[in-house]
């Protein structure tokens, strides 16, 4: 199973929110983080929005932050909105009628297992658990400390 960019980066967009401790986060700032543009990104925050992963504030100083705690959003919620189709082969497809195994496959049986699994695994991970699994993720994403830039004034 391949994950899409859209979804690769929504994954990084929550990461990055997580990281910036509930503050709003300017969608620049993402963007040069990832080296994406803002309009990609727009695209990308989209489903987030819609399924309720992602708030937006609009305005000179708006921004995104998480919708809900980081540790209660999953890679599965976030692969579930952002990923359109999960066939590994062509027999998950509605169009497949005309292959005489359909009803008894035991290929079909084993691939639709190893999904769960996958899905299992993905149901295991948090954001949360992405942002903790690096010490310095805020020096990496390149989000200014509020105590370092208080104190740099």
């Amino acid at each position: 199973m391949r994950l899409t960019r859209q979804t690769n980066y929504a994954i990084r967009i929550l990461m990055y929110c997580a990281a910036n401790d509930g503050r709003l986060s300017r969608i620049p700032d993402i963007a040069q983080a990832y080296s994406l543009s803002d309009l990609f990104l727009f695209k990308i925050l989209q489903p987030l929005v819609e399924h309720g992963l992602v708030q937006t504030v609009r305005g000179r100083n708006g921004g995104v932050r998480l919708a809900k705690p980081a540790e209660d959003i999953t890679l599965f919620d976030v692969v579930r909105v952002t990923e359109e189709n999960f066939a590994m082969a062509e027999c998950f497809e509605n169009d497949s009628a005309d292959c005489p195994l359909i009803d008894g496959c035991g290929l079909n049986e084993a691939l639709r297992k190893a999904l769960n699994a996958f899905f299992e695994v993905l149901g295991s991970y948090t954001i949360q658990d992405l942002v903790d699994a690096r010490p310095n993720m805020r020096g990496l994403l390149g989000i200014d400390l509020p105590e370092a830039t208080a104190t740099a004034s």
